[in-house]
């Protein structure tokens, strides 16, 4: 069974999640930002082996420790899409930017496209090209257990900011759309920031994308 715990990190309150095959106790972590001895602290409370770093995209708030951790436990990290390449050359301007501590730029050792899968034990999760926010913006999808981790794609009751360089709002919104509706009303996503909600409550009454 595919296991997964959310945890709050750096002063935006990205959410990180650790995701684990709870036979093997192979975990990946999604979207490590930062404050990287609170994630493993976690790993190490739950009894996990750290086998991968996934990105849903390349902000600082969720890339911005990939590069450390990545060096420090020799993981290696698997996406956001190609497009976001230019936000990975920035991670050091960014961190000075907000005030994050200094991030390493890296070259991913995997990019992801639509209709990619990934793996952690003996759980697949399926991937999503969802650009709009950023144009490399990737979710990963776990229709097992009904959740789909979607980055900062849709929240619950907002959308993603698209006033970022290479944000664009009409694919956005193509992306809600025709990406996360077909995975079912029932399935929970959990955000890059705020609370889970379900794609259904969503489509039905979020000011962005209600009725579509």
């Amino acid at each position: 069974m595919l296991e997964y715990l959310t945890i709050p990190v750096t002063a935006f309150q990205q959410n990180c999640s650790l995701v684990w095959c709870s036979e093997s106790r192979d975990a990946a972590v999604i979207d490590p930002g930062g404050d990287l001895p609170l994630i493993l602290a976690e790993v190490q409370r739950l009894g996990l082996a750290l086998r991968a770093i996934w990105l849903t995209h390349a902000h600082i708030d969720h890339a911005g420790g990939a590069g450390e951790l990545a060096q420090s436990h020799q993981l290696p990290i698997i996406g956001p899409h190609e497009g976001d390449q230019f936000w990975i050359d920035g991670l050091p301007q960014q961190s000075a930017m907000f005030g994050f501590p200094p991030a390493q730029s890296f070259t991913p050792t995997r990019w992801l496209h639509d209709g990619d899968s990934v793996q952690i034990g003996q759980e697949t999760l399926h991937v999503r090209h969802c650009p709009g926010h950023t144009p490399g913006h990737v979710v990963f999808h776990a229709p097992q257990i009904e959740r789909v981790f979607v980055g900062d794609v849709l929240f619950a009751g907002s959308i993603g900011r698209t006033d970022f360089p290479q944000g664009n709002h009409e694919q956005l919104i193509a992306s809600i759309v025709e990406k996360l509706w077909p995975m079912g009303e029932r399935t929970v996503f959990i955000p890059g920031h705020g609370p889970e909600s379900t794609l259904g409550r969503e489509r039905l009454s979020n000011p962005y994308v209600g009725g579509t």
